[in-house]
């Protein structure tokens, strides 16, 4: 590795600053200095110097614009967006929500801890909660986590605390694989034991028989995702809840807000916990993130101590005369209790719970239902023209706005289907046969709003050229 050169913009990059501060440190060199540092990944003195870094003139602001323009440029802009499924979709996304969020009173991800100059924000952030409780149908609802799959693994942490003594989740095979291994990542330094609920290979949904097999007085907690993750509505879903209940177990439900426009919400199968993500509610794709993890749970005060995140309250002004907002329950939080608050979660996605807010509150009770309708007959009619082109579902139980596509028959692999898709301008579906191996060359295709009749017919066109082209 090279030694630093002087930056003129970094004070203190000098030789001679450079020295002092190594001095102190007791080490000689900067090479010395990341000795920690594998020599087969460090830059040489050549690579050093291709990459110039450090050297040459100072662009000026209009010259970095044209280079970062030209690499953008180089970006593929796909119209109809992504078919793509798994936990994160397409949805239109209202200029009004963008703007409210963008106002200097919200932009921030500081927590209002404050309350007598955050009135505004945690008003917001109520309203969020009173929303995201009616349609959850739910008692209480806190201000955010960071997303679903932290949403899950807290719930689980919790449902160990509220469960003492047992040591024993169950969850199901047709979950999300991305959500079960962050679950795994916070509860392996507890110790905790994780066991999954097999699904039935004809159907698609959780193999109750099983998990009546399963079940003990170990189990803390049950977790079921409705729709699953291959888009499957779990119409046994309530008789799952049954079955934990019987063993007093919770039962933690993971839900697709979005799907609630037509669905039983978490609280009509009597979910202890709902968790869910509202990226779907007005936050966009996002690359993967920020997102937003809905947490709530049903009002009984051994959950309400251990539920984690903030949560916003009702309550007056000091006189008495006048309601006011404020944190509450905060005894739980990590400013108060520290190592033994109930999570390390902190500042959390207060931003994006606004945005939720704004979005739900544009679209109201029917809206949501006209949305959740569209959806799920934009799916519906994708699904009755996959046969046309000789493809099949894989499952014939009923789904919401995805559903997995079998290629087996066509005699190659997925990927190759897929790059053919991408010269067409097409982003096809989600791979799962990594995941899944028993599915084999399998597809995960999911609709929206935003994929028209058109759009659909256009994928089917194309989806079947290429097997045509490529099929053996």
């Amino acid at each position: 590795m090279v030694e630093t050169r002087p930056h003129p913009w970094i004070p203190g990059s000098t030789e001679e600053s450079l020295k002092k501060m190594l001095d102190v440190i007791g080490v000689k060199s900067i090479t010395e200095l990341f000795n920690d540092i594998p020599r087969e990944v460090l830059l040489g003195e050549d690579e050093w110097n291709r990459l110039e870094i450090g050297v040459g003139r100072p662009l000026s602001e209009i010259e970095v614009k044209e280079i970062v323009d030209e690499k953008l440029a180089k970006n593929r802009v796909f119209n109809p967006p992504p078919f793509m499924g798994g936990g994160v979709y397409p949805h239109y996304v209202p200029p009004i929500v963008k703007y409210i969020i963008s106002r200097g009173e919200f932009l921030t991800a500081y927590t209002p801890y404050q309350a007598e100059i955050s009135q505004g924000l945690m008003q917001a952030l109520f309203e969020y909660q009173s929303m995201m409780a009616e349609l959850l149908e739910m008692d209480i609802v806190n201000a955010s986590m960071y997303d679903w799959s932290s949403s899950i693994a807290e719930a689980v942490l919790m449902a160990f605390r509220v469960r003492k003594g047992r040591r024993k989740i169950l969850l199901p095979a047709n979950m999300n694989p991305l959500h079960k291994r962050v679950v795994e990542t916070y509860v392996k330094p507890h110790g905790l034991k994780l066991e999954t609920i097999p699904y039935d290979r004809e159907l698609g949904t959780v193999d109750v028989e099983a998990l009546k097999s399963m079940i003990d007085n170990d189990t803390a907690a049950v977790y079921i995702q409705y729709p699953n993750f291959f888009g499957i509505v779990e119409d046994k879903a309530k008789a799952v809840g049954e079955i934990a209940h019987e063993k007093r177990a919770l039962l933690i439900t993971g839900v697709y807000p979005v799907s609630l426009g037509i669905l039983k919400p978490p609280g009509e199968l009597d979910a202890d916990i709902a968790v869910g993500d509202g990226q779907s509610l007005g936050l966009g794709m996002n690359y993967g993130g920020p997102h937003l993890g809905i947490f709530a749970i049903k009002y009984d005060m051994n959950l309400v101590r251990q539920m984690p995140g903030r949560i916003i309250g009702l309550t007056t002004t000091i006189d008495g005369e006048d309601k006011a907002f404020a944190m509450v329950w905060q005894a739980r939080e990590q400013h108060i209790r520290r190592e033994k608050a109930t999570s390390n979660i902190c500042t959390n996605e207060a931003l994006m719970a606004v945005a939720a807010a704004v979005y739900m509150a544009l679209l109201g009770r029917t809206g949501f239902r006209r949305l959740a309708e569209l959806i799920y007959y934009r799916a519906h009619y994708a699904a009755s023209r996959i046969s046309e082109i000789g493809l099949r579902r894989v499952f014939k139980a009923e789904f919401f706005n995805e559903f997995p596509i079998s290629f087996n028959e066509v005699g190659v692999n997925y990927s190759v289907i897929h790059e053919k898709l991408l010269e067409h301008g097409l982003h096809g579906g989600l791979y799962i046969g990594g995941h899944y191996p028993e599915l084999g060359e399998t597809a995960l295709y999911a609709f929206t709003e935003l994929h028209s009749v058109k759009a659909i017919d256009r994928l089917i066109e194309v989806l079947g050229k290429v097997i045509r082209e490529v099929g053996r």
